[in-house]
């Protein structure tokens, strides 16, 4: 036994890492240190907003005391669309529905969000300000005799811990030491991306679908498909926390949530990376090579293309995780993309990286209270391999389909979504009564 808390040092604020520290803070008896990079908060927190599935949603309610909970639901608008599958011409296929998605709970646990990255990264910082270190770039760790750990820092500084977590993302420099051989390699798909403003004058000719959730199009032929997704609700937003979310407490200035990216709609074009132009190309050069990609489809999801700002518009290269076998669990261990980095095909990133937080912070609060620490830790990373494996295994398989040269496996998969959705449309017929004699 020690004579102090369980001390555990998290290297890496992203949305895994603050939420694995949420949880722990708030159950107690636990010291933690957060570790940062970047020289403040603001340095990440605008971006694209989120989409954060039931998985994920139930995980940041296990993460976040009930104040932080609630204003997060408060604050999270609630897309009316789900998932819906169409051919390029925008004619349906397959549509998975928000209610599908939750399977009809009415829990807020349960939920699927559309999240303002700003918003939710705020929410996960209130109340850890005095236990992050920012400008911290960690170089590398050692392991002592005594069984602790220590993190050493570029500027020289070293933390002392018990347990050491890698939350510092797809370039983890905790994963290059603890697993050398879980390498990022190249997948076979990259996008070229950007958004549009959703406003009056979008909606007039953007097709409903479009504006209310998520859209994968899949073209009979060809090199690329579409993925669009709809974020809209910021008059929602403001008008949640102009009425107050309960934070007043907690030294919170609510302006701070304040969502200043107008509603848009994203957009990207998936493709093998070989037809994909230079990283250096322009917003310009990069719209025209999408607009390319799309010939012959649906008027809508050209326009979608074209109106957008060139501004906005990137191009990117997709990596992955390689999915190694199990490995002996130690005092040091990871989360999130650190170790199940995947193609943003799909939204299941984020998702995954909260679940990580919840069931890693329930093996610590267990160890915390008596239980062995390692096993604690293999415990979770038994699941942690589960789950995040199967993501990646998802958003690769997505991206291949996506990126797909043949037309037979292109027609199969439409032909199959099609009669999913011919099933689902048709009515049940009643059962008949089965007389005995």
């Amino acid at each position: 036994m020690t004579d102090h808390p369980l001390r555990v040092l998290i290297v890496g604020a992203g949305i895994g890492g603050l939420a694995l520290g949420q949880a722990l803070v708030a159950a107690g008896g636990v010291d933690v240190r957060i570790a940062e990079r970047n020289p403040d908060a603001a340095a990440w927190l605008d971006g694209y907003r989120l989409n954060i599935n039931p998985d994920g949603s139930r995980a940041l309610h296990r993460c976040l005391p009930t104040p932080l909970w609630e204003a997060f639901v408060a604050t999270s608008p609630t897309p009316p669309g789900g998932i819906s599958f169409r051919t390029e011409q925008l004619r349906e296929l397959f549509t998975v529905t928000r209610e599908d998605m939750i399977r009809g709970s009415t829990d807020p646990a349960d939920g699927q969000y559309g999240v303002s990255r700003r918003v939710l990264r705020t929410l996960l910082l209130t109340g850890l300000e005095d236990r992050i270190r920012f400008a911290a770039e960690f170089e590398r760790y050692t392991v002592a005799a005594d069984g602790t750990v220590t993190a050493h820092f570029a500027d020289g500084a070293a933390i002392a811990a018990d347990v050491l977590v890698g939350a510092d993302g797809a370039n983890s420099r905790v994963r290059r030491q603890y697993l050398p051989h879980a390498e990022r390699v190249p997948a076979d798909a990259g996008g070229i991306g950007a958004r549009l403003p959703l406003d009056d004058g979008t909606r007039a000719w953007l097709p409903r679908p479009l504006t209310e959730g998520m859209t994968l199009v899949m073209p009979p032929s060809g090199p690329a498909s579409m993925f669009t997704s709809a974020f809209p609700g910021r008059d929602a937003l403001t008008a949640a926390i102009s009425d107050g979310v309960g934070l007043d407490g907690r030294g919170l200035d609510q302006d701070t949530l304040l969502d200043h990216s107008d509603d848009y709609v994203l957009w990207s074009v998936i493709a093998d990376p070989r037809v994909l132009p230079d990283d250096a190309a322009d917003g310009r050069a990069l719209r025209d090579a999408a607009l390319d990609l799309t010939r012959g489809w649906s008027p809508a999801l050209r326009r979608l293309i074209a109106d957008s700002d060139p501004a906005s518009t990137g191009v990117m290269r997709f990596r992955h995780s390689t999915l190694v076998g199990p490995w002996t669990s130690t005092i040091v261990t990871l989360l999130g993309d650190a170790i199940h980095n995947m193609p943003p095909v799909g939204g299941l990133g984020a998702n995954s990286a909260l679940r990580d937080a919840a069931a890693l912070a329930d093996q610590l609060l267990a160890a915390r209270d008596g239980a062995p620490l390692v096993p604690a830790i293999a415990t979770y990373e038994a699941q942690m391999r589960d789950w995040g494996y199967a993501a990646v295994r998802r958003s690769l398989a997505n991206s291949r389909r996506a990126t797909s040269s043949s037309p037979v496996a292109r027609r199969a998969g439409r032909a199959a979504l099609r009669v999913r959705g011919a099933l689902r449309r048709r009515p049940r017929q009643p059962r008949h009564a089965t007389v005995r004699a």
